[in-house]
């Protein structure tokens, strides 16, 4: 088996990375790194561990990626807030930057995480900005479309509640 780059950009292999935790071998310690594992999954189309990471009272019915047209390309973690191994919450603050139609985007969001059961959970996150790379973002919200690729509104899909 050949070693790949995980894509969360940890610069580990992806089998020592997000992979283990792809393949219920672990589970992430801290909110960070589900987050990661999170974003990965995305890269990947692994809707099955998107699902099972995603909070009971949150998460959709399912995920699709036979619409989705975004390649991934890179992600930036930008601050953590608690969200270590003995915290019950955490919020994660990225930038996830992708290709749609030939056109670099980003997606900036801040992510909130909850641990049940000595697991963490993604709860919800809100869309800070979401568009073409050009200087400037524009600021969507809640009326962007959502990041899982289901064709609704952020705030009509992951970020009902």
């Amino acid at each position: 088996m050949t070693s790949q780059p995980c894509p969360c950009g940890s610069k580990l292999d992806y089998s020592a990375c997000c992979g283990r935790y792809h393949s219920s071998a672990a589970v992430p310690e801290t909110a960070e790194a589900l987050m990661r594992s999170r974003y990965s999954a995305y890269v990947l189309n692994n809707s099955r561990y998107l699902l099972a990471t995603w909070s009971a009272n949150t998460k959709p019915n399912a995920i699709d990626f036979s619409k989705d047209t975004a390649v991934w390309q890179a992600l930036e973690i930008h601050k953590t807030q608690k969200g270590g191994a003995q915290d019950s919450k955490g919020v994660v603050e990225f930038k996830a930057y992708f290709l749609q139609d030939g056109e670099q985007q980003v997606l900036h969001e801040i992510s909130r995480f909850q641990k049940l059961g000595g697991r963490w959970f993604y709860l919800d996150g809100i869309i800070k900005t979401l568009g073409k790379i050009t200087g400037s973002t524009v600021n969507l919200g809640k009326n962007a479309a959502c990041p899982c690729g289901s064709g609704k509104k952020f705030k009509r899909c992951c970020g009902a509640g």
